[in-house]
């Protein structure tokens, strides 16, 4: 297999001890070899220890970034999207922990990456949708992703969406030093960033499952963070 076209996920954690095992082993499985890149967060569950056993039994096809303590879902993604970078690989993802991203859905963000720079896992578009969320939840998301697809004049319909499959060169040309969001506005950042530089993206549908297992990371809170930085990226990102 040609170096740049080899594909790596990397998967931030924290306290994902009781998913991260079935996702590896799910993602392992896929038809198109990939390596697993895990960036934990100091998680008291063991989930970091849990990363170098699977390391150990897949001969290293799984590997982990530890981290001394939560630093942000953000960071997470640029320490690990850099490491991906300096060892050559040609594809990246990017995906939750918790199995509300489906591994089979993997295959067709890759192959969107034909036609694209980025593809996007979308919840909005025909055929995308979610799974097991309330009302208030639900709402939560869409209102969300349409504040900052009008604010900023995306081309996407789930401007919030954290499943993507990315190119090398784009991540290269996004420049990540230049990456401000550390929190769940870093997948808004991230997309805004790459349509600025002239970026394909293309959207593919995805289900996303609420995690069974553990509790959800998103809150209210979530949503105000995106409420008083949405605006601000407009005016720091100028290329």
């Amino acid at each position: 297999m040609k170096t740049r076209a080899r594909v790596l996920a990397v998967i931030p954690t924290f306290d994902e001890a009781e998913n991260l095992r079935p996702l590896v082993s799910r993602l392992l499985a896929l038809p198109e070899p990939l390596d697993v890149l895990v960036v934990d967060d100091a998680s008291p569950d063991g989930t970091g220890e849990i990363a170098e056993e699977l390391g150990r039994e897949t001969g290293g096809r799984v590997r982990v970034i530890h981290r001394p303590a939560k630093r942000g879902l953000g960071t997470a993604y640029v320490a690990g999207f850099r490491r991906g970078l300096e060892e050559g690989y040609g594809r990246l993802l990017q995906m939750d922990a918790d199995l509300s991203h489906d591994p089979g859905a993997v295959p067709a963000l890759l192959r969107a990456l034909s036609r694209a720079d980025l593809a996007v896992g979308s919840r909005y578009v025909r055929g995308g949708g979610t799974r097991n969320w309330g009302r208030a939840r639900r709402l939560l998301s869409r209102g969300g992703s349409l504040y900052a697809r009008l604010l900023l004049s995306l081309p996407v319909s789930d401007a919030t969406g954290g499943f993507k499959a990315w190119r090398r060169e784009t991540l290269l040309e996004l420049g990540l030093e230049r990456v401000r969001s550390t929190g769940y506005c870093f997948q808004v950042e991230t997309t805004y960033r790459a349509h600025r530089r002239g970026a394909r993206i293309v959207e593919v549908p995805i289900v996303f499952t609420d995690r069974r297992v553990g509790r959800s990371k998103m809150s209210g809170a979530v949503f105000l963070e995106a409420v008083w930085k949405v605006p601000l990226l407009r005016m720091r990102v100028v290329s």
